[in-house]
């Protein structure tokens, strides 16, 4: 399941999911697709390696900067997917 996280002013969302064990160790997948002209522009990011895998559509310049964003925000992202997302956490 995803969880929303962030809608950005260009309708690029943002989400993530819950977390889970992979390869021995806690990894949280964070996708962004970006709306286009007959589609979407889409990318995979594993946390807390910063792992980009299914990037489509982005330059290198796009995920650079989604990088710098993920990793501000990082420690939010995986604090909420160990609690199950916004509306989860909230009612904690």
């Amino acid at each position: 399941m995803l969880y929303p996280f962030m809608t950005l002013a260009d309708e690029t969302e943002i989400v993530h999911s819950e977390s889970m064990e992979k390869d021995g160790k806690e990894q949280v997948k964070v996708v962004i697709e970006k709306p286009v002209v007959g589609g979407f522009h889409s990318a995979v990011c594993w946390l807390p390696d910063y792992r980009w895998e299914a990037v489509q559509g982005f330059k290198p310049d796009e995920i650079e900067a989604y990088q710098g964003m993920i990793q501000s925000l990082s420690h939010v992202i995986i604090d909420l997917a160990r609690d199950g997302g916004f509306d989860r956490a909230a009612n904690l």
